[in-house]
């Protein structure tokens, strides 16, 4: 395991050197998000709602909105200089008896360990709190959150639970408890005899998730039996977005050096509406450079003539050292 937070258990003058660990995690099978298609991964971006443009982690802050409407934005900074004291150590407010606190109370369990050499502090907290039968009621700060927590032994470690504060627990609001229900005593009696023989003791190991060993057994089916796909390949993901108008500029800067664009783009970019000026404007400029650069084009093509003739030569080897008709120039 690996330890998610570092600090002290405040008992009195006594401080105990602990690191804290969760104490439970999840065995869900996780699925990803893909494309039914094709199978590829369903990728969400952050992206900004008024300019639209993605945002980098670095430059996220976060937002409370007032009941106006207006919004305070609050920086890592701000929340720097918030007065949590108990920012690194797990102060001891009082003892009380497990049974006073209601389970709707608590939140998550967290393992304590004792750091270096504060093991004999920490048995000493351990034992008195077991041999008391009693829980310490704490505070302690977990990512600039405050938080209640009930300090427990369970087998020999001690345990620290999160608590919700008491404005966080809603209260029920339903009409039938304001309402006389008359239940009758047969019915109460046979109900409570229906209890007292299924009662026992709780042993979790006896209860299974039999909604995950189905899933399981489906995924095992369906993988044994072939109905698998390789995952796809990704090209890069800065690729990944092709911006049409981009890639037309690009092409009309190609074309304008005289390189040759294969059709295949201009044809897909003809029926988009906002591509047809820089296409009209990229005609316009080609239009007379084609009658300038005429000559241009004379010299390149003898500039090639010799290229034509030394690949004839192994021609004219093949046909066995007869050279080729001579070809009649044509006036114009």
């Amino acid at each position: 395991m690996r330890s998610i937070w570092r600090g002290a258990v405040s008992f009195g003058l006594v401080s105990i050197g602990v690191k804290l660990y969760s104490a439970t995690e999840d065995h869900d099978i996780r699925f990803h998000q893909v494309h039914a298609a094709d199978g590829g991964r369903v990728k969400y971006k952050r992206v900004c709602s008024i300019d639209g443009e993605e945002v980098e982690y670095g430059d996220i802050a976060k937002g409370y909105e007032l009941p106006d409407g207006q919004l305070v934005i609050l920086t890592d900074a701000d929340f720097e200089e918030l007065p949590l004291s108990s920012r690194r150590e797990i102060e001891v407010l009082e003892f009380v008896d497990q049974d006073q606190i209601d389970p709707i109370h608590f939140e998550k369990t967290y393992y304590l360990e004792p750091d270096g050499p504060a093991t004999r502090p920490y048995v000493l907290l351990r034992d008195a709190l077991e041999n008391a039968g009693q829980v310490a009621i704490t505070k302690i700060a977990i990512r600039q959150r405050e938080s209640l927590a009930a300090l427990r032994v369970r087998e020999g470690v001690l345990v620290l639970h999160t608590m919700r504060w008491p404005d966080e627990i809603r209260r029920p609001d339903f009409a039938f408890l304001d309402e006389d229900v008359a239940v009758r005593p047969q019915e109460l009696q046979m109900a409570e005899a229906l209890i007292s023989s299924m009662s026992g003791d709780f042993d979790p190991g006896e209860f299974t998730d039999d909604y995950r060993e189905a899933m399981a057994a489906l995924l095992e089916a369906k993988a044994t039996g072939g109905d698998v796909q390789p995952v796809p390949e990704v090209a890069d993901s800065g690729a990944a977005v092709v911006d049409l108008m981009s890639a037309l500029r690009r092409s009309v800067e190609r074309a304008r050096g005289g390189e040759e664009e294969p059709a295949a783009p201009v044809k897909k970019a003809a029926p988009v509406k906002k591509a047809a000026p820089a296409r009209k404007a990229a005609a316009k400029k080609a239009a007379p450079a084609a009658d300038d650069e005429a000559p241009a084009t004379k010299r390149s093509t003898a500039k090639k003539a010799p290229a034509a003739k030394k690949t004839a030569a192994p021609a004219e080897k093949a046909a066995g050292g007869k050279p080729p008709a001579k070809r009649t120039r044509r006036s114009a």
